[in-house]
């Protein structure tokens, strides 16, 4: 039986393990660089796929993450609305956690502007933001010593 699930697994998980290190081998080569428009439009078909899942859209999100980049706007979108095609409120809300944190420790003007950016898919998509839900004030969270 073990058998069987382990061969079950390396024949659906081995194409996707194979693109993903051809994808690492050829970024990271010096002679073939990819343009800032071509690694958006690889981002934005990557969670476009109709056949995406959960644990798809979490591999993405996790990449990009590593990346130690901001996505562009298009790219979130895309994301979320690959969230919503799965039916994950909570995963496109920590991403959107993510996405703030990182923007935050860049500038504060940052965070702003893609919300600014992503509203309309954000209303078209009845997505909340971790604002809207108060994520941004913890409830238990006490006064910082200093302001006493």
């Amino acid at each position: 039986m073990a058998l069987l699930f382990r061969s079950t697994l390396m024949k659906t998980t081995r194409p996707m393990w194979m693109t993903m290190t051809s994808t690492l081998r050829r970024n990271m080569s010096s002679h073939n660089k990819e343009t800032d428009e071509e690694f958006d439009q690889r981002w934005k078909a990557y969670f476009e796929r109709k056949n995406i899942d959960g644990w798809d859209i979490r591999q993405g999100i996790n990449h990009m993450n590593r990346l130690d980049l901001i996505p562009e706007p298009e790219i979130i979108s895309a994301c979320l609305q690959a969230c919503r095609r799965v039916n994950d409120h909570s995963l496109a809300v920590r991403y959107l956690e993510a996405i703030r944190y990182k923007s935050n420790g860049v500038s504060k003007q940052v965070w702003p502007w893609i919300l600014q950016e992503i509203r309309p898919t954000l209303n078209q998509l009845g997505i909340s933001t971790p604002e809207d839900l108060g994520y941004d004030k913890p409830e238990l969270g006490l006064k910082s010593v200093d302001d006493l």
